[in-house]
């Protein structure tokens, strides 16, 4: 496979390295690798390195790197980059209690893809899915691809408030919200790990890379890892 890479200006001191233009899995090991060669050859002299679906953004220290040296560095590392191994970062997984009690959206998804809410659960639960990205909230893992079966449009008016370890989907992304948010996410069932409090502490539990296989538990099970089992309302 042979990158056609772009290095784009984002601001005075940040460029955007950009490998891919469509979101897919496969990109993973060449956005891995990137991550990796960019901090080794950047060094002291990165502020900030954030991959995501298709691109890196990295952020240097333009007291003590100019444009064209920064450029020359990136250009260097893309030059001869080869993909990461099968190996990519570790693999989480993640107990959820599916219930419509907590996950008001497991009929409206079951109803999109012509499915039982037993077999949306099934689906869900039947592949890893790969940390593409992380944003909105601490901790908060983009997640993909979900199978095409299940891919529902995002909530036409979001909730003003999702509880914290809330999974759901949104067309073909995947995700656990770490801490009460809004969002507009159709919401499948609730997980007890606690994603913000790994975030806070400066150790977030999923990072690019990794990958996330969802196993469905009971209410009880749930309830005794520390799960909160309010009820989340249906959205209008």
């Amino acid at each position: 496979m042979r990158l056609q890479a772009r290095i784009e200006l984002t601001a005075m001191d940040v460029l955007m390295v950009r490998l891919f233009e469509a979101i897919d899995e496969a990109n993973m090991p060449w956005i891995v690798a990137a991550d990796s060669a960019l901090r080794e050859a950047f060094g002291d002299l990165l502020i900030d390195l954030v991959p995501s679906y298709t691109t890196l953004m990295l952020h240097y220290d333009c007291l003590r790197l100019s444009h064209d040296e920064a450029l020359a560095r990136i250009e260097a590392v893309l030059l001869h980059l080869e993909p990461a191994d099968g190996g990519l970062g570790r693999r989480h997984e993640i107990p959820v209690w599916y219930d419509p009690s907590v996950g008001p959206e497991l009929v409206r998804v079951a109803e999109h893809a012509g499915l039982s809410v037993e077999e949306v659960v099934q689906c869900h639960c039947g592949r890893d899915y790969h940390v593409f990205a992380l944003g909105f909230a601490p901790g908060y893992g983009f997640m993909g691809m979900v199978e095409e079966a299940l891919a529902t449009p995002r909530l036409k008016t979001p909730r003003r408030r999702v509880p914290a370890g809330s999974v759901g989907i949104a067309d073909r992304q995947t995700a656990i919200y770490p801490l009460l948010s809004p969002g507009g996410w159709n919401i499948l069932g609730r997980t007890a790990v606690p994603l913000f409090e790994h975030a806070r502490r400066g150790d977030p539990l999923l990072l690019p890379g990794d990958r996330v296989r969802f196993m469905p538990i009971s209410r009880s099970e749930f309830e005794r890892q520390g799960g909160d089992a309010t009820p989340l309302e249906a959205a209008p």
